[in-house]
């Protein structure tokens, strides 16, 4: 398995680091070739507007737009959730947010909170994050924090607005592992829910 993180700015190594404690391949991504035989991509935490142009003038916007609509699992955290909601680059998720709606670095903080791949209350470090303001029927309600939506799921795409990749273990690393793995064995198909139960959506 081998899955790529777009490596333009942002928590590149983080997350090269999380895959790798997971025992799986990462490979980072700043040129269309290096999309070739990755299974699944991350788009990482960073500036979503510095993101955002170099996605563009690395010529990186088309190519993984055609992955995304191929049903290519994708992983968007924190700038990644931006990047993927409606108004981002890519629009492929039917959610709107607000960008640094928690305010500045300084306002940094790690809740522990349940989720619906686990009972266990999940360590989740939030740094600038988006705020998730309404979902739409599609989309699977994964965790909520302080009656903020923080984590969810469309089809093959499961964003999360906080940074899994900065904790030893979470839940959503292995949740989108599994969507990878479901879609390497069906490739015609969306990803099986495995660790990401079937929820309704709902506008939150």
């Amino acid at each position: 398995m081998v899955i790529g993180i777009l490596a333009l700015q942002g928590n590149v190594r983080e997350h090269l680091a999380n895959l790798n404690r997971h025992d799986v391949q990462g490979l980072p991504v700043r040129l269309p070739g290096d999309l070739a035989g990755i299974e699944g991509l991350i788009l990482p935490g960073g500036e979503s507007t510095a993101m955002r142009n170099l996605v563009s003038s690395s010529g990186l916007e088309e190519p993984v737009g055609d992955l995304i609509r191929q049903g290519l699992p994708v992983w968007g955290t924190c700038a990644g959730v931006v990047l993927l909601a409606r108004g981002g680059i890519w629009s492929s998720v039917d959610i709107t947010v607000v960008r640094n709606a928690y305010g500045s670095q300084v306002f940094s903080r790690l809740v522990h909170e349940k989720s619906t791949l686990s009972e266990t209350p999940t360590p989740m470090v939030f740094i600038r994050s988006p705020r998730i303001t309404s979902a739409g029927r599609e989309v699977e309600i994964i965790a909520e924090v302080e009656g903020d939506v923080v984590a969810v799921r469309q089809g093959s795409i499961l964003l999360t607005t906080f940074h899994p990749e900065l904790v030893d273990h979470s839940p959503f690393t292995a949740c989108f592992i599994d969507m990878v793995r479901a879609r390497s064995a069906r490739p015609d198909e969306t990803p099986a829910p495995g660790h990401c139960p079937k929820e309704a959506g709902r506008t939150v």
